[in-house]
């Protein structure tokens, strides 16, 4: 997998981490440790695009 094709598979991933976010904040029975994880897991993946974002630069 190339580099640019792995990039924008993070980027799905993260755009769809987003719509669950977004989803179980409206959804009242949602627990906030769940919401919190998957806050988590949208941030690592955030750093991880950047990093090799950064890395194509250079």
């Amino acid at each position: 997998m190339s580099l640019s094709s792995h990039l924008q598979e993070l980027k799905k991933k993260h755009a769809s981490l987003s719509e669950a976010v977004e989803a179980a904040q409206r959804a009242p029975s949602t627990d906030g440790l769940q919401i919190a994880e998957l806050k988590k897991q949208k941030l690592r993946l955030k750093e991880e695009i950047t990093r090799l974002s950064g890395d194509r630069l250079h």
